[in-house]
C-alpha cells in the first residue's frame, strides 16, 4: 500500500510534531518523542536529530518521526544521516516531500541525470518550479542542450516564473560557453530585461569578460553599484580594470545548475515561508555545491534568525579568509556572537577583521556598535572616527554613523561634537525620527534651545506615532518646560506603548505628581522599580531616586538635588 504524506510545508515543519504519535508507543519511545517534539519547537535541530532517532528504534515504520528525522539532519546539514531514512521511506511507499528531495539530491550528486529526470517524471521530484528547472539542468547534464533550452523557455511562459527560467537560461548557456546568447539575456536582446540581482549581475560581467568586453563590464558593475564597492566587488572591478580576462565562476556544471536552483528557490520563499523551511534548501544547495559561498553564508543568516548561534557561529566559520565574501561571513559572525551574548568573541572577531580590512569601513562601524553597547564609549569613538573618515573618501557618509558616534560623545559629556554630529546626522537624513527624537531630548535635558528641541520632538512623533520612546520624549519635554497638563496624554500613551518600561513609568509617575495626582504617581513609581533588569540596568532608571520618591514625594527629592521647584509655565510657555 502506498501512503501519501502531506508537502512538508513551513507550517508542518513548524508545528506537526505538536501532533500526538501516530501509533502506540513504548514508554521510552514517547519520551523521545515528546523530547523531539520540543526541540524542534525550539528548533534546535542536535537534540531533535538525536531523539528522533530514539523514537525510530522503538517505532520505525513511523512515517512522521521518520520524516521530522530526515528534517532535522537536512537542516544540521547531514544529508548523509538523513539519505538512509529517505531510502526506507521511499521503499516503505511512504510518499514525503523533505525524501523526495533529498534523494533526488543524492541523485544529482552522484551526477545520474537520467534517475533525476526519471523520479521527475513520475512525480516523485520537489514540487513544480523546481522539478521544472532542475529537470532543465538534468537535460544538459544528459547532453541535451537544445531541449534543455526548450525546457526553460517554457518554464518562462508560466506566470510568475519568467525571472526564474530565464536567469537559469543564461546561467546554462554561459557554463557551456555561449557567452554571446548568455549576454544577449542579461542584456535584455533576447528574453530578457532580467530582474538585476547581485548574483546576476556578477554573472553578467564574468560573461563580459569572457567575451573580451572588460570596460562593458565595468560599466554594469558601476550602474548596479555605485562607487562605494564592497571588498568582493571592488576586487573584481580592480581585476577587469587591469585586463584580467574573469573566468566565468557562477555555475560551471548541471549539478551547480542545479545548487543554484536550491539556493534561488530558497531566496525567493524567505519572503512567504518560515526560516526552517528555507534551510532545507540552503542546505541541499551547499551539498551539491561545496563552493556555493552564497549558499553557506545564507544558511549561517537563517540559523542566526531562527536563535541557533552556535550553528550559525559554525557555518560562517567555514567561508575561508581568501574568499571575497569573507568580510560578508565575520561580520554575520560578530553579529552571531554578540546576540548570544558572548560580546569579547564578537568584540575579537571585529578587531581581527579591522586589521585584515584597514579600509573596510562597515567593519570599524560595527566594532563602534558593539563598544557602544558594552559602554565602552572611547573606544567607540575611536572606531566611528575610522568609518566617518573611510565613508567621506567615497563621497558615501552615512547618517547613522553620525548618529551612533553622537550618541557616544553624548555619553562621554563632549556635548558640543555630540550636538555637530546629530546635526550632521540630520543633514544627511533630515526626517529620521531617531535623531531628531535624541537630539531634541538631549536639548530639553540641557534647557537648551527649547523651541527647536520641542519641534525636533513633535516632528518625530509625527513620523512615528507607534513608538512608544519618541513618544515618552515629547510628553517628558512638555513636563520639563512646565507644561504638565499637556504632558499627560502623551505620557500615558507613551506608557500604553512600552508599559513594562521603566523609564517611561517613572516618567508618567512624575508627571502625574506635578499635576497633584499623587497616589497614581506613586503607583507608577512602584511599577518602574519593579521593570528594572538588575542584571542589565539602563543608565536611564535610577532605582534609588525612585525609591526616595517614594518615600519623601518629587518635590522634596527636587529640593535634595538642589533643582529648580516643579512650576507651571506662564501663559508664553
Amino acid at each position: 500500500m502506498r501512503v501519501i504524506l502531506r508537502p512538508l510545508t513551513a507550517l508542518a515543519l513548524g508545528a506537526a510534531l505538536l501532533l500526538p504519535p501516530a501509533t502506540t508507543q513504548a514508554d521510552e519511545s514517547v519520551g523521545a518523542y515528546l523530547a523531539a517534539r520540543q526541540a524542534r519547537f525550539n528548533s534546535d535541530y542536535e537534540a531533535a536529530a538525536l531523539y528522533l532517532t530514539r523514537a525510530m528504534a522503538e517505532d520505525p515504520a513511523n512515517p512522521e518521526i521518520m520524516e521530522y528525522a530526515i528534517a532535522a539532519q537536512v537542516s544540521l546539514g547531514k544529508i548523509d544521516r538523513a539519505l538512509p531514512i529517505a531510502r526506507q521511506m521511499e521503499e516503505q511507499g511512504f510518499g514525503s516531500q523533505i525524501a523526495r528531495m533529498v534523494l533526488l539530491a543524492d541523485e544529482v550528486k552522484r551526477e545520474e541525470y537520467g534517475a533525476v529526470l526519471a523520479r521527475i517524471e513520475a512525480e516523485n521530484g520537489v514540487g513544480p518550479l523546481a522539478d521544472g528547472l532542475i529537470a532543465a539542468w538534468a537535460t544538459l547534464g544528459e547532453g541535451d542542450m537544445a531541449t534543455a533550452l526548450t525546457l526553460f523557455d517554457k518554464i518562462a511562459e508560466e506566470a510568475g516564473l519568467r525571472s526564474f527560467a530565464i536567469y537559469h537560461k543564461a546561467l546554462a548557456l554561459a557554463s557551456v560557453g555561449d557567452y554571446e546568447s548568455a549576454d544577449a539575456i542579461y542584456a535584455g536582446k533576447s528574453d530578457g530585461p532580467m530582474q538585476t540581482t547581485r548574483r546576476g549581475t556578477i554573472a553578467w560581467a564574468e560573461v563580459l569578460s569572457q567575451l573580451e568586453r572588460n570596460e562593458d563590464a565595468i560599466k554594469v558593475i558601476d550602474e548596479a553599484f555605485g562607487s562605494d564597492l564592497d571588498p568582493q566587488i571592488a576586487d573584481l572591478r580592480a581585476r577587469l580594470e587591469s585586463g584580467e580576462r574573469i573566468s566565468f565562476g557562477r555555475v560551471g556544471t548541471p549539478r551547480e545548475g542545479i545548487a543554484e536552483v536550491f539556493y534561488s528557490l530558497g531566496r525567493a520563499l524567505l519572503a512567504d515561508t518560515g526560516e526552517d523551511y528555507v534551510l532545507l534548501y540552503s542546505r541541499i544547495a551547499e551539498y551539491l555545491d561545496e563552493n556555493h559561498i552564497d549558499a553557506r553564508i545564507m544558511t549561517a543568516e537563517l540559523l542566526e534568525n531562527i536563535g541557533q548561534y552556535d550553528l550559525a557561529t559554525e557555518a560562517y566559520k567555514r567561508v575561508p579568509p581568501d574568499n571575497p565574501a569573507f568580510h560578508v561571513a565575520e561580520l554575520g559572525r560578530a553579529e552571531t556572537l554578540r546576540r548570544a551574548g558572548r560580546l569579547d568573541a564578537a568584540a575579537e572577531v571585529l578587531e581581527q577583521l579591522r586589521r585584515s580590512h584597514p579600509d573596510l569601513a562597515i567593519a570599524h562601524a560595527s566594532a563602534g556598535d558593539l563598544y557602544r553597547q558594552r559602554e565602552q564609549f572611547d573606544k567607540a569613538i575611536a572606531a566611528y572616527d575610522q568609518a566617518v573618515d573611510l565613508y567621506k573618501a567615497r563621497d558615501n557618509e552615512q547618517w547613522f554613523v553620525y548618529y551612533a558616534r553622537a550618541i557616544s560623545h553624548e555619553r562621554r559629556d563632549h556635548w558640543n561634537k555630540a550636538e555637530a554630529d546629530f546635526r550632521q546626522a540630520l543633514e544627511l537624513n533630515p526626517d529620521q525620527p531617531q535623531v531628531l527624537n535624541y537630539l531634541g531630548y538631549s536639548l530639553v535635558e540641557q534647557h537648551a534651545k527649547l523651541d527647536e528641541a520641542l519641534e525636533m520632538i513633535e516632528r518625530a512623533v509625527e513620523l512615528n506615532p507607534g513608538s512608544g520612546y519618541i513618544v515618552d520624549s515629547l510628553g517628558w519635554a512638555l513636563y520639563r518646560l512646565g507644561r504638565y497638563e499637556e504632558a499627560i496624554g502623551h505620557m500615558e500613551r507613551a506608557a500604553e506603548l512600552m508599559p513594562v518600561d521603566p523609564v517611561v513609568n517613572d516618567h508618567l509617575g512624575d508627571v502625574l505628581w506635578a499635576v497633584g495626582r499623587q497616589t497614581e504617581a506613586r503607583f507608577q513609581w512602584k511599577r518602574a522599580l519593579s521593570f528594572v533588569d538588575k542584571e542589565n540596568p539602563s543608565p536611564d532608571v535610577k532605582p534609588e531616586r525612585i525609591r526616595r520618591k517614594l518615600e519623601v514625594g518629587l518635590d522634596q527629592v527636587l529640593r535634595e538635588e538642589g533643582a529648580p521647584p516643579l512650576e507651571l509655565a506662564n501663559d508664553k510657555g
